[in-house]
C-alpha cells in the first residue's frame, strides 16, 4: 500500500495531527494525553508566538486513507545563530510500529531541512527545552508526568535505524520525601539564617499574589538558563502565555520565590501536584467534567512534580536553593505528598544532580535527544 506524506494545511488536517496520538496510545497504560485546549493553541501559528522566530512544517502520513503518522519540523533561527549551528529539529513524531511510515516522515523532513540550508537533524526537540523533549529510553514502566514525552520502546529503535546517534541524555530523579531533613540541610539552614538576614523566601496562598512575580521570575529563568541545551528565552508576551498555561494548575503553596534586600527576585522553585491520573480520566478534555477530574487528582496525588528552579549566579553557593527546597518539602508534607519527581535534568548538570542525590534521589527515568548529519 502506498504511503502519502502531506503537510498540515487545514483545520481538519490539524485535528488529525492533534488527535492521532490518542489512537496510537489507546492501549498504552502509562501514556498521558495532552490537555487538548492547550494543543489547539500551541500548534496554531497565529496563537503561539514561538512560530514567529522559526521555520516550521507539520506533516501527516496517510496509509490506505488512514492517518498513521505525524511529525513537526522546526528551524529555530535565533538559537542556531546564537550557537553557530545549522540544525533542524524533529518533534511530536508519532507512528505505529511501522518502519516505512517513520522513514518517509524523516525523509520528507530531512529534504525540507536540506532545502533550508540545514546540516543536522536533532530531536525530539521542539521550540525550547520547556516543551516535551527526548525519547524515553529507560523507565518505560514508570508513570509519565505533564510536559514529558511518553513513547513506546519501538520509537527509539525506529530512530536508531534511521542512523540517528545520541546527542544528549536527560535524567529524572525520584525522591522519597524524608520524615526528617538530612543533618547537612539543617546545618546549611542555620548558616544561611545567620549570614543572610537580608535575604528571604516568599511563600504564597493565592494565585493573585503570585502574578506580580511572573515577569521577574521568568526573567531570572532567562538569565540562569542561558547556557542550558535547547533553552530559548521568553519574550515579554511569552512569559504571560507560559504562566497562563500552567498557573491555573499549580497550587500556589508550591511556588517559592527568594528576594534580596532590594526586593529583587534572586531565586525560585516551582512545583505542582501530579495530575496525570486526572488528565487520563478526563481524556485530555477539560469540559464538561474533565477540569474537576484534574483538580481532584492533584489533591489526591502523593507526588509533587518539580517544574522550574533557578538561583541568580551572584547568590549561588549561599544556601538559597537549600532553604527553598526545605520550604518546598515542608509544604509538600503538609499537603500529603511523599514523592518528588525532579522533571528532566541534563545528564551533565552536576550541580543540580548533586542536590537531588543529597536528598536521596535516584534516577528512575532517562530521555535521549538524537542527532543525524544531513550532509
Amino acid at each position: 500500500m502506498s504511503i502519502v506524506i502531506k503537510e498540515v494545511k487545514s483545520n481538519s488536517d490539524l485535528k488529525e495531527f492533534i488527535f492521532l496520538p490518542e489512537k496510537i496510545h489507546k492501549n498504552h497504560l502509562n501514556w498521558v494525553p495532552p490537555i487538548y485546549v492547550d494543543e489547539w493553541a500551541y500548534f496554531n501559528p497565529q496563537k503561539n508566538r514561538s512560530f514567529l522566530h522559526c521555520d516550521h512544517i507539520r506533516l501527516l502520513a496517510i496509509k490506505n486513507n488512514k492517518t498513521v503518522g505525524r511529525c513537526m519540523g522546526i528551524i529555530h533561527h535565533p538559537y542556531n545563530k546564537k550557537h553557530n549551528e545549522k540544525n533542524a529539529r524533529f518533534s511530536y513524531i508519532e507512528t505505529y510500529n511501522d518502519p516505512e511510515v517513520f522513514h518517509l516522515l524523516i525523509k520528507y523532513l530531512s529534504e525540507w531541512a536540506i532545502e533550508k540550508g540545514m546540516e543536522n537533524l536533532i530531536g525530539p526537540l521542539a521550540f525550547s527545552d520547556k516543551d516535551p523533549q527526548g525519547f524515553l529510553i529507560d523507565g518505560y514502566d514508570e508513570p509519565v508526568v505533564i510536559a514529558s514525552n511518553s513513547n513506546y520502546k519501538y520509537m527509539v529503535n525506529l530512530t536508531q535505524n534511521e542512523g540517528f546517534k545520541k546527542k544528549v541524555d536527560l535524567v529524572v530523579y525520584k525522591i522519597n520525601i524524608p520524615n526528617e531533613f538530612p543533618p547537612i540541610y539543617n546545618t546549611i539552614d542555620k548558616r544561611f539564617k545567620r549570614n543572610n538576614s537580608n535575604l528571604k523566601v516568599l511563600e504564597f496562598k493565592s494565585r493573585k499574589k503570585v502574578k506580580p512575580f511572573i515577569r521577574p521570575v521568568l526573567q531570572l529563568i532567562n538569565t540562569t538558563f542561558s547556557e542550558i541545551y535547547g533553552f530559548t528565552p521568553f519574550d515579554e508576551k511569552e512569559m504571560y502565555d507560559f504562566a497562563n498555561r500552567y498557573l491555573y494548575l499549580i497550587n500556589p503553596s508550591f511556588i517559592k520565590v527568594a528576594i534580596n534586600e532590594y526586593n529583587e527576585v534572586i531565586g525560585t522553585i516551582i512545583g505542582m501536584s501530579d495530575i496525570s491520573k486526572g488528565i487520563q480520566k478526563a481524556k485530555g478534555r477539560l469540559f464538561p467534567l474533565g477540569f474537576l477530574h484534574i483538580l481532584m487528582a492533584g489533591s489526591k496525588s502523593n507526588q509533587l512534580n518539580l517544574l522550574l528552579g533557578a538561583v541568580d549566579s551572584r547568590y549561588q553557593g549561599r544556601g538559597i536553593s537549600v532553604l527553598m527546597g526545605i520550604k518546598m518539602i515542608e509544604s509538600a508534607k503538609k499537603l500529603g505528598k511523599t514523592i518528588i519527581d525532579s522533571h528532566l535534568e541534563l545528564e551533565h548538570n552536576t550541580k543540580v544532580r548533586a542536590e537531588m542525590e543529597r536528598m536521596g534521589g535516584e534516577v528512575y527515568k532517562r530521555y535521549r535527544i538524537f542527532e543525524k548529519s544531513l550532509t
